[in-house]
């Protein structure tokens, strides 16, 4: 299954992207305009779902790293929310749980 964003909803309290597949050097790409397309909007809150996302490796990391630092600038916040354990175990080990919002649920996230 080839990396994507599977879908994106826009309400007041922020957006949330729902990625799906591998996101790595192949779909990073696609990953990482369709992040940088909803950070124009600058919403309070960008949540990126990650229950489908299956694979993701560094250079998916490191979107997420550019995107949050984007946000930031911005006065917004991004929130990871639902990773598999797979996609989970790779923020532990490089410690980056510490730098991102990792939440089990949208409801929570948008809460921020």
């Amino acid at each position: 299954m080839k990396g994507t964003i599977k879908n994106i909803r826009r309400s007041e309290r922020g957006t949330v992207v729902e990625a799906s597949g591998e996101i790595d050097l192949r779909y990073q790409p696609e990953f990482q305009e369709a992040l940088l397309s909803v950070c124009e909007e600058k919403p309070p809150v960008l949540v990126v779902h990650l229950g489908d996302v299956e694979y993701m490796d560094s250079s998916g990391v490191g979107t997420l790293v550019k995107i949050a630092h984007t946000l930031r600038n911005q006065e917004g916040k991004l929130v990871l929310v639902a990773p598999t354990e797979r996609v989970r175990s790779i923020f532990e080990i490089t410690t980056l749980d510490k730098y991102f919002t990792i939440l089990d649920s949208e409801e929570e996230a948008l809460a921020q």
